[in-house]
């Protein structure tokens, strides 16, 4: 499975990352990427940048060193509500953006009903893309429910390359996976990869998950990395 494009990572601004926005796009023509997608934290983060610089985006060209960029955020789901830390104004201007549950930022009482309620109301925002890491064990997931609610409304499912790394802090993440990507085989819902890179280095590192896909006899076409136009068909819905 040929990767053009990484759909999750983090330049320094986001507070906990270490390169910029030109050494990112560096690295990813290094590695042979045609698109990058910079997710930044959004303002909920601590230590992430203000929401002075989302709306400021438009001065990023859109293509450096060679290779795509799709400029955009990490929202963080902040209860089961499914409010987010950015108003719809900011998040019009923003090319992609990935909603996930973070426990710094989760304000409401962690019970699968609460989980599964935040994710089903961010779903039906058209102005959000991906569901970031729904693998977190911490974060109990009714995960069919959660791939029809996928499929309904267009939105992808992330498989975090991060968080499938031995040494990660979320919780059994990888069989999280492995369920997710079995309803998402059974009833053709797209997914997408993210390395969730803090640093140029770790960008594509997609090997885990690259793994996990083929344990899973994922088919590549429900994988939007293989192809920019799979993603931006996602993007124009």
């Amino acid at each position: 499975m040929k990767i053009v494009l990484d759909t999750h990572a983090h330049t320094l601004v986001s507070g906990h990352a270490y390169s910029t926005v030109r050494e990112m796009a560096r690295m990813a023509r290094e590695k042979g990427l045609q698109g990058l997608a910079l997710t930044e934290h959004a303002p909920t983060m601590p230590g992430t940048c203000h929401s002075f610089y989302f709306q400021n985006l438009d001065v990023i060209p859109r293509e450096m060193e060679g290779v795509r960029l799709f400029m955009g955020t990490e929202l963080n789901i902040l209860d089961e509500t499914g409010a987010v830390d950015m108003p719809e104004s900011t998040l019009e201007k923003m090319d992609i953006a990935i909603a996930s549950i973070h426990m710094p930022c989760f304000k409401a009482e962690v019970t699968k009903e609460h989980v599964m309620d935040a994710y089903f109301r961010v779903m039906e925002n058209p102005l959000i893309h991906i569901i970031g890491h729904p693998d977190d064990g911490r974060f109990p997931v009714d995960y069919e429910a959660l791939v029809l609610k996928a499929k309904e409304t267009g939105t992808l499912l992330e498989v975090n390359n991060s968080s499938l790394r031995p040494e990660g802090f979320r919780v059994n993440t990888y069989d999280n996976d492995k369920i997710m990507l079995q309803y998402c085989k059974k009833y053709s819902v797209p997914i997408s990869l993210g390395s969730d890179a803090h640093i140029d280095v770790d960008i594509a590192e997609l090997d885990i998950a690259l793994g996990l896909l083929k344990e899973c006899e994922f088919p590549e076409e429900l994988v939007v990395n293989t192809l920019i136009d799979k993603l931006e068909k996602v993007l124009a819905i």
